[in-house]
């Protein structure tokens, strides 16, 4: 009974009052709407977050160690784009998933590489492959969308579309083994605690014999690869390759990590308490639509949600110094 006190302790630690908040919203939209508390919502709201779940979950990994991948909005794109392309020039749907996950480890990979063997800025590396990225997928269709036109269509519209006992997703199940093992990755191994030693302090990190470069070489592979995973699973929703698509996805999955509790500036933060703020975005979207409010303004909210999160994470590691 102490142990799982312990463990359920250990799960809201920091983000007690983002986890409030999420309640608050969800009993709101519950009674100012007809259609919130509904199976098909619930669905549809599983199959929303689905994206930006992965993306976070990479950006978590990058923020521990101190900076964020910008480039995980085009990167999706660029992956929409591919694995339809793939299965038009008659790959079968799992080669062609394999090869668009290979290149998003490889895209991660060159930006883990960049990064750490130059001492270019995160930032400046990612801003400049988010371009790239974008690029190549407007120069691949010629900035049209790609449809899915062979027979293995409705195979490949399943993965994201299909449920389970009409409630849970396909997709959903992606996004538990994800959490399951990023999670393991971050707490029960050596390879986590050095991911938190390298954010908090890189340079008391390298005198303590972690290879910090390495580190940060594997984390940014790591959120290559979840960023093609999502993609996949995006192109699989609209049945489409749109090399449009992701803008702006980076944001949304930084502001939901730091929701959350991640820290901006790395060293702190849990998998658990990014899983409440992307909850939190994806909610706070969904019951957006349902009201019927403009999409321009919801761009402004979530712009202010953005400024918020990282002025509160400010606040919280100025107290702590």
């Amino acid at each position: 009974m102490g142990k799982k006190e312990i463990n359920l302790k250990s799960l809201f630690k920091g983000v007690g009052g983002a986890f409030f908040a999420l309640i608050l919203m969800v009993l709101a939209l519950c009674v100012f709407t007809d259609t919130f508390a509904t199976r098909l919502n619930f669905v549809n709201l599983l199959k929303q977050i689905t994206c930006n779940c992965l993306l976070s979950f990479g950006l978590t990994c990058c923020l521990i160690t101190g900076f964020p991948d910008l480039s995980v909005g085009s990167h999706v794109a660029l992956a929409t784009v591919e694995v339809c392309m793939y299965q038009n020039m008659g790959m079968s749907l799992e080669v062609s998933i394999l090869l668009t996950l290979a290149v998003g480890v490889v895209i991660g990979a060159v930006n883990g590489f960049i990064f750490s063997r130059t001492g270019m800025p995160a930032y400046i590396v990612t801003l400049a492959m988010q371009n790239v990225l974008r690029g190549i997928a407007y120069v691949l269709t010629n900035g049209g969308a790609v449809i899915v036109a062979n027979d293995v269509g409705m195979k490949f519209f399943n993965l994201s579309n299909a449920t389970i006992a009409n409630w849970i997703p396909y997709s959903t199940l992606i996004l538990v083994v994800a959490f399951v093992i990023i999670n393991t990755m971050l707490t029960r191994t050596v390879f986590g605690r050095h991911m938190y030693a390298v954010g908090g302090n890189s340079s008391t990190a390298v005198y303590s014999g972690i290879d910090v470069k390495n580190i940060r070489l594997v984390v940014y592979t790591i959120s290559g690869l979840l960023a093609a995973i999502a993609g996949v699973l995006t192109a699989s929703r609209v049945y489409s390759g749109q090399p449009t698509t992701g803008v702006g996805f980076e944001g949304e999955a930084i502001a939901s990590a730091v929701l959350g509790g991640v820290s901006f500036t790395g060293g702190i933060g849990t998998l658990s308490g990014s899983l409440i703020g992307i909850l939190i975005m994806g909610v706070m979207s969904n019951g957006m639509n349902l009201l019927q409010v403009n999409y321009y303004w919801q761009l402004v909210v979530k712009g202010i949600i953005i400024l918020v999160a990282v002025y509160v994470d400010q606040v919280k590691r100025s107290k702590t110094k």
